[in-house]
């Protein structure tokens, strides 16, 4: 993903309000979210280069996502994908903290990522370019490129326009959510991040929704992890630029029920309203 925005913990119907973007070439091969043939329980797209994927959530409570660290100077030719963290966690059984201990041991295998990782009790992040593993607070948080809730343009825009929309106690709207990723507002250049590219890829790169001739926003994702355990699962793919050519997917099932859950059922946690 290049942006992820969430609302976690804060909405008497929604454990997990979650939106992102995957920017990404159009001529990279990918494959839209479906539950995998491989292992049923996930439900993801899939990266047909690297055999990854960039977000997922596992029907026994498990979510990840990740997000690359925009440094153009720094890459590494023979690094790992970062797509396996995504699917690695959603195969396992373990807390998040300990999966994001373990990837941090090995985290100079990999070009610079942020990973989120979530199950019914509890959501981390770790990123392998500053920081130590962190449980995320109940509030509203964007990431994108950099680090958890840099103050970016887009995240702060995202981010403002997530907290209007939770501030209804009603059920959240798919189409809401995806109508902020659909915001395709650029910034002025004096508030623009300075992370190593050229000024018009910082141009190009700055809304929430990105399209050029050849890179762009791939995919929106919109996910609602609710209270009694159901989740749904939206995903819209692009094919080309300004978000023409448009397929999309709905799904939406029941979380299964392990012994590590909550009280026993799935994905549930006290609703503690956030000041």
């Amino acid at each position: 993903m290049c942006l992820i925005l969430f609302a976690y913990e804060i909405h008497p119907v929604h454990r997990l309000v979650f939106a992102a973007n995957r920017d990404e070439f159009y001529d990279r091969p990918t494959r839209p979210a479906r539950f995998w043939k491989s292992d049923p329980s996930i439900l993801a797209g899939k990266d047909l280069k690297g055999g990854g994927t960039w977000m997922g959530v596992a029907r026994p409570g498990r979510l990840a996502a990740v997000t690359n660290f925009r440094e153009p100077g720094n890459q590494k030719t023979d690094a790992l994908s970062r797509g396996s963290l995504v699917l690695d966690f959603l195969k396992q059984e373990g807390s998040p903290r300990k999966y994001l201990e373990k990837v941090r041991s090995q985290a100079r295998r990999f070009n610079g990522f942020n990973l989120l990782a979530g199950d019914g009790q509890s959501l981390c992040h770790y990123s392998n370019r500053g920081g130590d593993i962190r449980n995320i607070e109940p509030g509203i948080h964007g990431l994108s490129n950099h680090l958890l809730d840099t103050p970016w343009p887009k995240t702060e825009r995202g981010t403002r326009m997530l907290a209007k929309t939770m501030s209804n106690p009603d059920r959240v709207k798919p189409e809401h959510l995806f109508a902020i990723l659909a915001d395709d507002t650029k910034p002025p250049d004096d508030q623009l991040p300075h992370t190593g590219v050229s000024l018009e890829w910082e141009r190009i790169l700055s809304p929430l929704f990105v399209s050029s001739e050849f890179y762009g926003t791939r995919s929106s994702t919109v996910l609602l992890w609710d209270r009694d355990g159901t989740v749904q699962f939206a995903e819209r793919t692009f094919h080309s630029a300004a978000g023409t050519k448009c397929e999309a997917e709905t799904f939406e099932f029941r979380l299964e029920m392990t012994s590590s859950s909550p009280s026993g059922r799935p994905g549930l946690s006290p609703y503690r309203p956030f000041a």
